[in-house]
């Protein structure tokens, strides 16, 4: 489920709160649903356990997952993913702001936006068939 790269300059509990926030807004965790517990995860990408505990413990302080004592951690129900696209379209506004300081033209910032909104269905095809897989594990 998750794919971590090693080689990346990207800290390792970056690419997993990264890869969780993606499956939120994707629709692949929905809200309430279980997140895989700090060791199992960690046993499966092959990391230590404290790098996972760090990413669950960033994303609960910025309230996208909740936790349960003896339970484990589960997606937040509050709005998620809500939060996440109005931190996405931010960042996206400060990027924007940077590409005009480096003229860059509004054109051809659309041109890109387009481009990458063809690739979409792509992840339409991935999240369809994630939900299928989900259902045939459970």
């Amino acid at each position: 489920m998750f794919i971590i790269d090693i080689q990346s300059k990207v800290p390792i509990f970056e690419q997993l709160k990264k890869q969780i926030l993606e499956f939120i807004s994707i629709g692949i965790l929905l809200p309430n649903d279980k997140l895989p517990s700090v060791r199992s995860l960690a046993t499966d990408i092959g990391v230590n356990p404290n790098t996972v505990s760090k990413a669950y413990q960033e994303l609960e302080n910025q309230g996208y997952i909740y936790s349960i004592k003896g339970k484990g951690c589960f997606i937040a129900d509050n709005q998620t993913d809500q939060l996440i696209k109005d931190d996405k379209l931010d960042d996206f506004k400060g990027c924007v702001n940077e590409m005009k300081k480096h003229q860059i033209t509004k054109d051809k910032l659309l041109e890109i936006i387009e481009e990458v909104y063809k690739e979409e269905t792509v992840w339409l095809k991935l999240k369809m068939w994630w939900n299928l897989l989900k259902i045939k594990m459970f």
